[in-house]
């Protein structure tokens, strides 16, 4: 059986990414499952090949898209620059994006992340 408040703390999670959206024209609803791991400290002697430690992902959902951006919520907030690595539970996608906007709310934080490089058909519009 659901629970009460399932549906309206939905809506209202959609609204405020939706907020953040505005400013991204070409943003297109998608709802997406995805892990979402984040850069662990810098990545310096690493080498390119090895690239950056990434965290213990935390699920969410890519609320919005464009062919180059991805809008979700997080519990942890991120900052400007910050590198994410966004992964969906199908494994269709799995890129590594940076921060590009940040809305701060009190429990949780809009995010928009721009992709690293460029990410063929990860955003198919009807």
């Amino acid at each position: 059986m659901p629970s009460q408040g399932s549906a309206p703390a939905r809506a209202l999670e959609v609204d405020v990414v939706s907020q953040l959206a505005k400013f991204f024209p070409a943003a297109t609803p998608v709802r997406i499952p995805i892990r979402l791991r984040r850069a662990n400290g810098a990545t310096e002697g690493k080498g390119e090949a090895n690239g950056p430690d990434w965290s213990v992902p935390e699920e969410t959902v890519i609320e919005f898209g464009t062919p180059d951006e991805v809008l979700f919520l997080v519990k942890e907030p991120l900052e400007f620059a910050d590198k994410v690595l966004v992964e969906s539970k199908d494994g269709a996608l799995r890129a590594e994006a940076s921060v590009v906007a940040a809305q701060y709310h009190s429990e949780r934080t809009v995010i928009a992340a721009r992709f690293s490089k460029h990410v063929p058909n990860w955003i198919v519009k009807p």
